[in-house]
């Protein structure tokens, strides 16, 4: 009886011992790595903030956690080159796993600082353009993400479906900025055929942007503000003397109309910030971003703001308000 008693317990001590490590076994197997993530933003201004935070919603969905499993150093170079420099050069001494690039100045220098470390674009208009990425399809460098190529053709004519007057448009952006240079030459190319003229004002630092917007008045029916992160950071300005001088400003994204201008028809650049933290999301998982396409939001929203059209001295078509995804009051 004693060896019986012996045996069974030797037996049960096998198999807690067994239990504890297949529990073990499937501890580990779900345990999320800690992952180092560097965010490098060229400026502060809605549509990148709101890329941001969906990066960081569609991480956190998945169990990634700022300050858990997740050390996020977020770094705003307010609109200096140099800052971007020093900031790009920080995240490759600290050895980041991965660096979200937030528009089109950031995503380059960072790019240049490092071949090694993944980097995922986002609000960033043309890659190739920018010689980020050999191709959309497929990038063959560090580099993938999300590009925020709007619909510019269709933007302009909806200055014209709003204002059928219309016939010249002001556009005010930094002219050294890729992606404005992009969607500058896009609009040349629609205009004409819209019946409009394009009235173009280059502007090389934020303080520039309200004698920019002056210099229009009496010259145009309508300004024109692309995704130019100079031009948005300093859109108050803009909004300010059309608002003086009764000049409706239409915009490239719906944080802009939010923010005054009368409408537009774009991307959600929350949603695009999520499609890049879901990017991310492969790149902790081990997949490579020189596999990975270029992504780019599927179909767009008109948006309207009333206020500012009754501040700009238009009347919205009742039609156009009927179609309207948002309508702000």
């Amino acid at each position: 009886m004693k060896k019986i008693l012996t045996l069974l317990m030797v037996v049960l001590m096998v198999i807690g011992v067994g239990g504890c490590a297949k529990k073990a076994d499937t501890a580990s197997t779900q345990k999320v790595e800690k992952v180092k993530v560097g965010i490098i933003q060229i400026v502060e201004h809605p549509a990148l903030d709101a890329a941001r935070k969906g990066f960081l919603d569609a991480l956190a969905d998945k169990g990634y956690v700022d300050g858990k499993n997740l050390t996020v150093d977020y770094q705003n170079a307010q609109g200096d080159q140099g800052n971007l420099q020093t900031i790009a050069r920080k995240f490759v001494q600290d050895n980041c796993n991965l660096v979200l690039a937030i528009a089109t100045p950031s995503a380059v220098t960072m790019a240049n600082e490092t071949n090694k470390i993944p980097i995922l674009i986002t609000a960033v208009t043309d890659p190739v353009s920018a010689k980020l990425v050999k191709s959309n399809e497929k990038p063959e460098t560090n580099v993938s993400g999300t590009s925020d190529m709007n619909p510019v053709a269709d933007q302009l004519k909806l200055i014209k479906d709003i204002i059928p007057t219309a016939k010249k448009v002001g556009i005010i952006y930094n002219s050294s900025e890729v992606n404005s240079q992009v969607q500058v030459a896009v609009a040349d190319k629609a205009a004409p055929g819209l019946g409009l003229e394009l009235t173009k004002v280059t502007v090389t630092a934020s303080s520039e942007v309200m004698q920019a917007a002056q210099s229009l008045v009496g010259r145009v029916d309508a300004i024109y503000v692309p995704t130019d992160n100079m031009v948005v950071s300093s859109l108050a300005a803009v909004l300010k003397v059309a608002e003086q001088n009764k000049i409706p400003v239409f915009a490239a994204e719906s944080n802009s109309v939010e923010s005054g201008a009368l409408a537009t028809v774009g991307i959600d650049y929350y949603q695009l910030g999520r499609m890049t933290g879901e990017m991310a999301l492969r790149v902790i998982k081990g997949e490579k971003p020189q596999d990975m396409a270029i992504q780019q939001q599927q179909g767009t929203d008109l948006i309207l703001n009333l206020k500012a059209a009754q501040n700009m001295g238009v009347t919205v078509p009742e039609s156009i308000i009927a179609k309207a995804k948002k309508v702000i009051k």
